[in-house]
């Protein structure tokens, strides 16, 4: 199964650099330009030149992004910026959050994961991948020689034998890092080099399949990397930066990505609600303009989703005519009957299969090619946006969905198949800059 490698990480030297809050980013593929300069402007050390450098008109060959991230990562540890740990480690990991008023928790330990391809069973992917950023994360590998940003990997330990094991090495010292970053997450980060604790966890997980939760572009570039290495005869290349963590623990949350319906020439919306009806009980909540209780229906009528959602399919709609509407599924249908079945029962059983391929491919013509390219689809994870865009005018239509969860995540990936795009929002994201995974070395 998945072969854990404690590693001789590299970090930030706290010495050198004071707040770690203004050197840390979220990960590369989620930052807009607009935050890639706030973070260049936060700490001349950010790690955002190293992991998403900017591009300048002059760039060429022998200047670019990732030379430049090469020559400032060499630069950073030549002056102890950044130092390496000087024995091998796992990292105790803590993301402190809050989601809707309450406080979470969710624990993980960050490590190296010895690479290997899919088709041996042991690292699980749950989503396809596009060439583009896997070419961009390979050319700053062949430069950088390093993993700067953790893939988010998931193991299953109901009896929390792991965490226990690195939570008792730790013998309730303090953090090594401890920092709250722009979001108001805190972050906690003990060194855990005990030689027996690491046997255990290593040992333990052998037994293991790691299901990639986020980061498969980070993984299939590490491992064409290793393979590439390997071909010149090089070694020291075949592990990736990971971050695991426990499917049975209680921070660990997925979110939903809601569907928006844009450009639909001539939506006849009497028709699209004839034709849900054939497969779903339609239930209307009309949310009048101006009234001090809309923000109350609204409230409740998700609360009826979620609840919905317990015991079946439910999807929410909602339309210019400003109402929303409650879609459960009739008990007679079937989506194993209704979806592709060169598909994975797993994969048919998601909701986010039944709104995409029932709804809006067949029902309003957004098939596989239009959800990629998005000429008809946009994605939020806010309900509040997809009403205001839809209110506003700029969107036609507001799809509702419930949170995947993390057991019909790992179904899918056992059964070798992958979930449909923009299935999981894994929430919170990995911090990235609190540990670096040299190759080579």
């Amino acid at each position: 199964m998945a072969t854990v490698i404690p590693i001789r990480g590299i970090r930030y030297n706290r010495a050198k650099v004071g707040d770690l809050s203004q050197v840390v980013t979220p990960p590369y593929d989620i930052i807009d330009s607009v935050a890639q300069a706030r973070y260049y402007a936060n700490d001349p050390s950010n790690i955002i030149r190293l992991e998403l450098g900017q591009i300048f008109a002059q760039d060429d060959e022998k200047n670019n992004r990732y030379t430049r991230a090469a020559s400032y990562f060499t630069r950073w540890q030549e002056e102890e910026i950044l130092v390496r740990e000087e024995k091998p480690a796992l990292y105790l990991y803590e993301q402190e959050f809050d989601l809707r008023g309450e406080k979470k928790v969710r624990t993980g330990f960050i490590c190296g994961i010895h690479l290997e391809p899919y088709s041996k069973g042991n690292i699980l992917p749950h989503e396809e991948t596009l060439s583009k950023p896997k070419a961009d994360r390979l050319q700053l590998m062949r430069a950088c020689q390093a993993n700067f940003s953790p893939v988010f990997g998931l193991y299953a330990d109901a009896e929390n034998l792991i965490n226990q094991t690195l939570s008792e090495a730790r013998q309730n010292r303090p953090a090594d890092v401890e920092f709250t970053d722009e979001a108001g997450e805190t972050h906690r980060l003990w060194v855990i080099t005990d030689p027996t604790a690491l046997t255990t966890v290593v040992n333990y997980m052998a037994n293991k399949p790691v299901y990639i939760a986020d980061g498969h572009h980070r993984y299939e570039t590490a491992l064409s990397y290793a393979e590439e290495m390997q071909s010149q005869g090089l070694t020291g290349y075949d592990t990736v930066l990971m971050t695991l963590v426990n499917l049975y623990d209680p921070g660990m949350l997925i979110l939903p990505t809601h569907r928006l319906v844009k450009n639909i020439r001539n939506l006849d919306f009497p028709r699209l609600k004839e034709q849900l009806n054939a497969y779903f009980d339609l239930k209307a909540f009309p949310i009048p303009a101006g009234k001090e209780e809309n923000q109350q229906i609204i409230t409740d009528f998700f609360k009826l989703l979620e609840e919905k959602g317990k015991s079946g399919h439910a999807f929410g709609m909602y339309s210019r005519d400003r109402v929303l509407y409650l879609l459960t599924m009739r008990p007679e249908c079937s989506p194993q009957d209704l979806l592709d079945p060169k598909r994975s029962a797993a994969w048919r059983n998601l909701d986010v299969a039944i709104l995409d391929n029932l709804i809006l491919d067949q029902m309003l013509g957004i098939g596989s090619e239009q959800r990629k390219n998005q000429d008809h689809l946009t994605y939020t994870r806010s309900e509040e946006e997809a009403l205001n865009l839809v209110n506003s005018g700029v969107d036609q239509l507001a799809f509702f969905l419930n949170p995947t969860q993390v057991e019909e995540v790992t179904a899918v990936a056992a059964a070798g198949d992958k979930m449909p795009q923009k299935s999981t929002y894994f929430y919170p994201k990995l911090i990235t800059g609190l540990v670096i995974n040299p190759l080579g070395k």
